[in-house]
């Protein structure tokens, strides 16, 4: 018969017996300080969360009269919510920085000297936020939290505090030579772990063993529960990531969708406006679509868009992009653009690129040719709609010249610059 040679740990009832239950005191004075420590952070988070919350409120209802520069109407919404919430000072201001309302707690005495020297140690102060109307700034506001919750909180914490400061002092002098941290070592390297979970994310971490039976039970559960754990989260940052990858980019060619190109054009129009740049963006559409997918079905259309896709995105840069915007249309972002010829010089490339016929994967082949329109910012237009709607344009203008050939966006300004040039 086998028998396995295992060290006999000592239980923690026998343990917490020959301490007479003063471990259990001792636990109380730890954990109520904890505690305490804890709560005054929690209530820290809580109470600056709320004090922009009660900021951005005032803003909203103070936007109207900050836009038509109303004192009166401003001092009124602002003592309406101040009054009522936990605010000591707050202050409206315009646009160029005059201050239209404040408004100020009038309480006094030591209770009110206290809660401001709370107030200025725990939370953000001022807060300032800007004023919003129709997207422009008009003016912002100063907000100053009162810290009433905070310090009665505090004076509770403190008084739990000094108790267990006490309590926990009378009894360390009889424990000091009989606690040998058999309870506290495995524990605090337990909370250790825990806190690295929790905080941040760090699932790969485990408990070393305890010298204790029932304390190393815990802490081989607690170590398989993050073996789970980790499997769950590396599972779910995956799920994630294809999450997202799926909402941004066409399942069929794997190119970026509409909504991931336009979010991008927008950010690049913001980008040259800063930045006084130049972009182009070419419109795609391929020339009889329709009557491949309705004579050869659907299946041979993919292998069509497909293919389309890769020979587009051969022709580019490292840095543009191209996009399915749906159906047989595709979008191409040309950034940065040094001249207008570089643009054209893309858009004949693509075209060029679909003269050789489509191979399908029945051993067939078929032709096919794309239309390219192009469009110019700041030329052909300034924002995302107006650009698209130019490309598009020159788009159907290049099919009904001639399929299979690109053609310049021909708006007004654009036409302008080019007569001014020449």
């Amino acid at each position: 018969m086998k028998t396995t040679n295992r060290r006999i740990r000592p239980t923690l009832r026998s343990v917490l017996g020959r301490g007479h239950l003063s471990v259990a005191l001792l636990a109380v004075g730890l954990v109520g300080i904890s505690l305490t420590v804890l709560g005054v952070l929690a209530l820290q988070v809580y109470a600056n969360h709320n004090l922009h919350l009660i900021a951005r409120s005032i803003t909203y209802t103070v936007e109207a009269a900050v836009v038509f520069d109303d004192s009166v109407a401003a001092s009124e919404a602002l003592a309406l919510i101040a009054s009522t919430e936990e605010v000591a000072d707050a202050k409206v201001f315009n646009n160029e920085g005059e201050q239209l309302a404040h408004w100020q707690r009038n309480d006094s005495g030591m209770l009110a000297h206290l809660e401001s020297q709370v107030a200025t140690a725990l939370l953000d102060e001022p807060v300032n936020l800007p004023i919003i109307h129709q997207q422009q700034k008009v003016g912002h506001i100063e907000l100053i939290g009162q810290g009433r919750s905070l310090l009665l909180f505090l004076l509770g914490g403190l008084g739990g505090i000094l108790l267990c400061m006490v309590l926990s002092a009378v009894i360390a002098l009889y424990l000091s030579r009989r606690l040998l941290g058999d309870i506290v070592r495995p524990l605090r390297a337990l909370a250790s772990v825990a806190h690295a979970a929790r905080r941040e994310r760090r699932f790969d971490r485990r408990v070393p063993e305890a010298p204790i039976a029932e304390l190393n039970e815990l802490s081989n559960d607690f170590n398989a529960l993050l073996d789970e754990l980790e499997v769950w989260h590396s599972h779910l940052q995956s799920e994630n990531q294809t999450l997202a990858h799926q909402a941004s980019h066409d399942s069929l060619t794997g190119l970026p969708n509409r909504a991931f190109f336009e979010g991008r054009l927008s950010r690049s129009l913001r980008n040259a406006a800063r930045q006084q740049d130049h972009l182009a963006l070419l419109f795609l559409d391929s020339d009889h679509f329709k009557q491949i997918n309705d004579s050869l079905g659907h299946a041979v259309g993919d292998e069509v868009l497909i293919s389309v896709a890769d020979r587009i995105r051969a022709q580019l840069r490292e840095h543009d992009l191209v996009a399915r915007l749906g159906g047989d249309e595709f979008a191409v972002l040309l950034t940065p653009l040094q001249s207008r010829s570089d643009a054209e010089l893309i858009a004949e490339k693509i075209v060029a690129s679909m003269k050789l016929p489509v191979q399908l994967d029945s051993g067939s082949s078929i032709a096919t040719s794309l239309s390219v329109g192009i469009a110019f910012y700041p030329q052909d237009g300034t924002d995302p709609a107006s650009l698209l709607d130019a490309a598009d344009a020159a788009m159907y203008q290049a099919k009904r010249k001639h399929r299979g050939h690109w053609q310049v966006a021909q708006t007004e300004r654009s036409a302008t610059e080019i007569k001014n040039r020449s």
